[in-house]
């Protein structure tokens, strides 16, 4: 199946999805995550979902992360080189809708890509490998190519991982993948 193959057919079965089944494997997820040995780190990237898209409501991990007191980085998409700069997400961070429904922030604390510890990942799909399909910009991989190697790469997805997914030369590969049901480690 071609990237954009499984492009349509997860957006398919995430627009089948309804409020209760996103909260609810949403709260699975960040309880899944929580089994995890990656809370000993101090910069933690993560994405703010576009309700549109019926992706991964973030709003539980944010709340482990407050919880133990963990700085959070939050990005802002630039779309003329599909690049993203990240800011410290802290009381006064004032978010806006870009054109995309995406919420970021409108300003704040620069954190660089070398800072971040563990980044959660969005995504369409995964493969069994840690391949992962997004929505084809290559923002994700661009801005995953710049974190140190050691950051931890882990995607959230509401389904379970297909069995290969064709990558290119600029995929950059999970390090785990989180569903509700399973911890992928690759």
């Amino acid at each position: 199946m071609t990237k954009a193959d499984i492009r349509k057919k997860y957006k398919a079965l995430r627009e089948q999805l309804s409020e209760n089944q996103i909260e609810d494997n949403s709260l699975a997820i960040a309880n899944q995550l929580l089994q995890l040995d990656i809370w000993n780190h101090s910069f933690y990237h993560i994405f703010l979902p576009i309700e549109e898209q019926k992706e991964v409501n973030t709003e539980y991990i944010l709340n482990i992360l407050a919880g133990k007191d963990k700085n959070i980085v939050i990005s802002k998409s630039n779309f003329e080189d599909y690049s993203m700069s990240h800011f410290l997400l802290t009381d006064s961070t004032t978010l806006k809708k870009n054109e995309y429904n995406i919420p970021e922030p409108i300003d704040g604390i620069a954190i660089s890509s070398s800072q971040i510890d563990i980044v959660f990942v969005p995504l369409l799909a995964f493969d069994t490998k840690g391949s992962r399909v997004g929505y084809g910009k290559g923002f994700y991989d661009r801005f995953l190519s710049e974190c140190k190697p050691e950051t931890l790469k882990i995607g959230l997805s509401f389904f379970e991982s297909e069995e290969d997914i064709e990558a290119s030369e600029n995929d950059v590969k999970l390090d785990y993948c989180v569903s509700p049901n399973e911890v992928y480690l690759f």
